[in-house]
């Protein structure tokens, strides 16, 4: 958590609120969310005079195009053109992880990772941890109650993925070309695991993560300690129907709040009042009425419905 829709959920909220507003300082309140690339000084001089040209998202990282204030001296087209937002509006295709000439903002929100998109009065968040000032009076505050999160700041004309490394592990995008039956059958071939670990590989399928695959497999009717070697092709197929049905529904919702999740506006997602199976141990079954079941699967909560799911 946050996972793909929440993470795009905020994409796109940022792209409403903060671009072409020029970038005049902040303050860094714990060292250790800049990555160990930049200092936290170097990493605010950087951004400092530089504005948010568009914002991205490459699974569960968060990717700022940057440009030299004012707009005028970007590159007119370089980073493509603002689409309508469809569920992959906001993804940032391979060819797009090239040197900017302003350089990057990468942010990953790892566990309890906010960003919020607050007037400047606004009283500071407890587990506030960055603090980026924007013309206005307006600042953009990267709260993290766990600090597992992390920012990066990527320098002109270096490629995105030198610098935020965990982009070259990332598999192809659920809403992706990509991403099809085959694909996943090719990846899910003799592999001796349970399909719900499968699911959180990220190397797998960008952004998909514990919430998302219990909903996943409900839909498909496959149990989630289902060998990947024993699914059948039906059974793919319709994993893979339900991962991308699941997603833009999770995406409609303004993502799922079960505990730290915010939009940049500080609003929670509505998606967890509609869920099927996830947290929804020892409740009735949307479908049948059975009882929801919760177990421990490579170390995560895992929920189904036992005659649902077979």
């Amino acid at each position: 958590m946050p996972e793909l829709p929440e993470v795009e959920t905020i994409c796109r909220g940022l792209n409403q609120a903060t671009l072409d507003r020029e970038m005049l300082g902040g303050d860094v309140l714990l060292n250790s969310t800049i990555a160990r690339s930049i200092s936290a000084t170097d990493f605010l001089t950087k951004l400092k005079g530089k504005s948010i040209a568009r914002w991205y998202r490459r699974g569960k990282y968060l990717l700022a195009e940057l440009s030299q204030f004012p707009e005028g001296e970007r590159e007119k087209g370089k980073g493509g053109e603002f689409r309508d937002q469809t569920p992959s509006s906001s993804l940032l295709p391979s060819s797009f992880l090239l040197p900017s000439k302003a350089g990057w903002l990468g942010v990953h929100l790892r566990m309890t990772g906010q960003l919020l998109w607050v007037n400047r009065s606004e009283p500071l968040q407890k587990h506030a941890r960055v603090r980026l000032l924007f013309e206005g009076d307006q600042e953009l505050r990267f709260v993290d109650q766990r600090t597992f999160g992390q920012m990066w700041y990527v320098p002109a004309e270096t490629e995105v993925s030198s610098t935020v490394i965990g982009l070259k592990l990332l598999g192809p995008e659920p809403f992706s070309d990509e991403f099809t039956t085959e694909y996943l059958t090719r990846k899910l071939h003799r592999r001796a695991r349970p399909i719900k670990t499968a699911l959180l590989d990220q190397s797998l399928i960008a952004g998909l993560g514990n919430i998302y695959a219990d909903e996943t497999l409900f839909l498909s009717g496959v149990m989630p300690t289902t060998l990947c070697a024993d699914l059948t092709a039906e059974q793919i197929g319709r994993i893979h129907t339900a991962i991308i049905q699941v997603l833009q529904k999770a995406i409609e919702s303004g993502g799922t709040t079960f505990s730290n999740f915010l939009n940049v506006q500080g609003v929670n997602g509505n998606y967890g009042g509609v869920a099927w199976v996830y947290n929804r141990a020892g409740q009735p079954c949307r479908t049948c009425s059975t009882t929801i079941e919760r177990i421990k699967l490579a170390g995560r909560s895992t929920h189904f419905c036992p005659l649902c799911q077979t």
